[in-house]
């Protein structure tokens, strides 16, 4: 059978049918394939339509992975995540094909490249109070964006996962959010009082009209659609640039040091690594072990600072005040005006 045939399977029937796949994951398949069968092509000197399944030998995906590095100056982690794209085939054609079990045997066998782990880049207590303080409320979208920083550190959820929440997904009276996570899976999470009020707040008095698509949308951008991923990293990266001088960016992901500052926090806490793990969303308590890897000679004075956030009130926000104030002043503006 052609390797056409098998592509097409793979992501039209056993990604998203059989597997259960998100579309997420579907699109960063895809981008693997796209870039793996011209060079599978190439190296046959064959057309992309000619290509078989015995054409895929272990020498071809080993030449192809050291070519992501020498070539498109990949790191060894897009390099595992290319591997992993190609063995997830390997196992589909073994399950519908399994007269082809010695091949996909020998594909799937191939051994991920250890790879060095970056520094976790997490946001100290006064560095997320900076934070924080930098958003101007009087802005568009600014009590917005307050409310998504907020929701950020005290979810630990990832960008996706925000962008795709909805208004019906949050409950005020029990101060839960529930967030759908990779894989389809929910999860529910208990909110901090001020984050919950926060939160309440914007979809009563701040949010933008949506368009008719995503009237249940949460968070929506100026043009009244959903709030995107790549939004939502602008806007950390935003007020990240802001307040962090430049040596601390460079350890920085703009929407994942909110996820690592959660984490930490939990950590300083003392909370168990399985409310840690159930909190952000892993699929494997091996993900979260990293955390208690962290050298928290500091612990007692970031366990202070975090009680100390965690204990305020939407009440007790000096920003929240000031935004109340310039409301106030814009009505008695108003009023004037009209006599």
């Amino acid at each position: 059978m052609r390797l056409t045939s098998y592509i097409i399977k793979f992501f039209d029937q056993y990604l998203p049918h059989i597997k259960g796949c998100s579309p997420n994951t579907i699109k960063s398949y895809r981008d693997t394939m796209s870039i793996f069968l011209p060079f599978a092509a190439g190296h046959h000197g064959i057309k992309v339509d000619s290509l078989k399944f015995d054409h895929l030998t272990t020498d071809l995906i080993l030449n192809f992975l050291n070519q992501l590095e020498s070539g498109r100056s990949n790191t060894a982690k897009t390099r595992n995540h290319r591997l992993a794209v190609i063995k997830s085939f390997a196992k589909m054609i073994c399950f519908m094909s399994p007269e082809e079990q010695k091949l996909t045997d020998a594909i799937r066998a191939i051994p991920q490249k250890r790879s060095q782990r970056k520094l976790i880049g997490f946001l100290y207590p006064q560095e997320i109070y900076k934070i924080f303080d930098a958003v101007n409320l009087t802005q568009k979208d600014g009590f917005r964006n307050y409310v998504l920083l907020h929701l950020l550190y005290d979810t630990g959820a990832r960008a996706t996962e925000i962008a795709t929440l909805q208004l019906d997904y949050f409950d005020y009276k029990n101060k839960t959010l529930a967030i759908l996570g990779k894989a389809n899976r929910y999860r529910q999470l208990e909110l901090l009082p001020k984050t919950a009020e926060l939160v309440q707040q914007y979809i009563a008095k701040y949010r933008r009209s949506p368009n008719f698509f995503c009237k249940e949308i949460l968070f929506v951008n100026q043009r009244g659609s959903a709030l995107t991923r790549h939004g939502i990293n602008r806007i950390c990266k935003k007020y990240l640039d802001r307040t962090l001088d430049p040596k601390r960016l460079t350890l920085m992901h703009p929407v994942h040091s909110f996820r690592h500052s959660c984490a930490v926090r939990m950590v300083s806490e003392g909370k168990p690594i399985s409310e840690i793990k159930n909190r952000l969303g892993h699929s494997n308590v091996q993900s979260t072990m990293v955390y208690l890897q962290l050298d928290l000679n500091q612990k007692r004075q970031l366990q202070d600072d975090f009680i100390q956030f965690t204990q305020q009130h939407l009440v007790s926000d000096p920003k929240i005040d000031e935004l109340i104030q310039w409301e106030n002043k814009q009505d008695v503006l108003e009023w004037l005006d009209s006599l």
